[in-house]
């Protein structure tokens, strides 16, 4: 029970409108805001942003 509540699913979806998405767990303590990072896009071929969805 306590893992969800720490440390909660995730998705990040793709600001290049391609609709990829990565999964991945997120700390609630230390990063409260929307998560954003730039990672690997393989629809378009490079790295751009990725942005959390809720």
């Amino acid at each position: 029970m306590a893992r969800t509540e720490l440390r909660p699913v995730i998705r990040l979806r793709s600001t290049a409108g391609t609709g990829f998405t990565y999964v991945t767990r997120k700390n609630r303590r230390s990063d409260p805001d929307r998560m954003s990072l730039r990672k690997y896009d393989p629809v378009v071929g490079r790295h751009v942003d990725f942005r959390e969805e809720r």
